[in-house]
């Protein structure tokens, strides 16, 4: 009979570092990241971070009788521009973005925001460039980084890749949540203009740029004062300022709805009752040159466009006719450029109906 072989034991014992985790870099993070925590203090916050959760005060925020909101979200491909261009400081602003302007869509003031980032390998001056990022979001949208994670996970991601997920929470006093339920045919639709492509379609961005062997650190054939890269990485514009400054002024917005995947023909239907549909003039809009180029690049088309990219409006909102201009003035002084892109309709065949031309 022949003799099992035997596992030779190894001589040193093997330590968690030498197996990819490194517990003294991620406990140097949270010392690196201490003072971008704090600056996001807010009433209801204390700006601390290392326990095991946070903690936040809905009645030292002001609330009485609040509805709690939540949306999580990540800023999928764009994560791959920012590694390959090895540029992180903007990234988490994108992040902080895909979550707040979902809450305030639905007439939500948010309240705290939590991270979660995963690394093959822990950088920890990288990851504190990305964790400063989240906290310039937060401090755009009065939202408080009360926590989060970081996980090493050698063997899931390579060394230099990483990946980001927020999670937000918001509130608003019972009664004051969107939409409303009394949209009607002749509400006027404004559009809000975007800053960039925000945090979608880079799927699709990536591969245009690789069939057209274009490098990220080329000039922007669009804007000779970028590089691609910089351009491409324009972080996604957080409207919870402004649209808090609107909805405090009373003035009956209807609806909100963010423009993310799935550009206008997706995202407008979330908020429309099903007899109502959206009238859209094209012709309204001046889309930033990036989305011309990409148009250009994939010879992608109209219909393409609308549905994949947020084609210059990154957010929408609806409002009696009556109350338009108003709302149009506050935008204005809260440094919005905003635009009426159409109306309500009755619904035919679509619930989201376009004339005219985007290019």
């Amino acid at each position: 009979m022949a003799n099992k072989s035997k596992k030779s034991s190894p001589s040193n014992p093997i330590t968690y570092k030498q197996a990819g985790v490194d517990i003294d870099a991620g406990n140097a993070l949270v010392e690196a990241i201490k003072p971008a925590i704090k600056s996001t203090n807010r009433p209801g916050a204390d700006g601390e971070i290392g326990g095991f959760g946070g903690l936040f005060d809905l009645k030292a925020a002001g609330f009485t009788d609040p509805v709690l909101v939540a949306a999580n979200d990540g800023v999928g491909t764009k994560l791959k521009v920012a590694i390959e261009a090895n540029q992180h400081g903007t990234i988490g602003i994108d992040l902080v973005a895909m979550c707040v302007n979902d809450l305030i869509v639905q007439g939500a003031q948010p309240l705290f925001f939590l991270d979660y980032l995963a690394t093959g390998a822990l950088d920890v001056a990288q990851a504190t460039t990305i964790v400063q990022g989240i906290a310039k979001g937060c401090k755009q949208a009065n939202c408080a980084l009360i926590g989060g994670e970081t996980a090493e996970m050698p063997g899931i991601y390579a060394n230099k890749d990483y990946d980001l997920a927020g999670f937000a929470v918001g509130a608003a006093e019972r009664g004051q949540l969107l939409p409303k339920d009394n949209l009607k045919s002749g509400d006027v639709i404004v559009g809000i203009a975007s800053s960039g492509l925000h945090s979608n379609g880079f799927s699709l961005v990536r591969k245009l740029i690789e069939l057209n062997n274009i490098s990220y650190s080329d000039p922007a054939s669009f804007d000779q004062n970028q590089t691609l890269a910089e351009a491409l990485l324009t972080p996604t514009k957080i409207y919870v300022k402004s649209l808090l400054a609107a909805l405090e002024a009373g003035i009956g917005i209807k609806a909100l709805a963010h423009i993310t995947g799935g550009g206008f023909v997706d995202n407008i239907p979330r908020i429309l009752p099903d007899n109502l549909a959206a009238s859209i003039s094209l012709d309204t809009i001046t889309p930033p040159p990036i989305f011309s180029w990409l148009n250009d690049l994939g010879n992608i088309g109209e219909a393409e466009m609308l549905r994949t990219f947020n084609c210059g409006i990154g957010m929408i909102a609806i409002i009696d006719k009556n109350e338009a201009e108003h709302l149009m003035q506050i935008l204005t002084n809260e440094g919005e450029n905003a635009v009426i892109l159409g109306e309500l309709r009755a619904r035919g065949e679509k619930a989201v109906e376009f004339s005219g031309k985007l290019f």
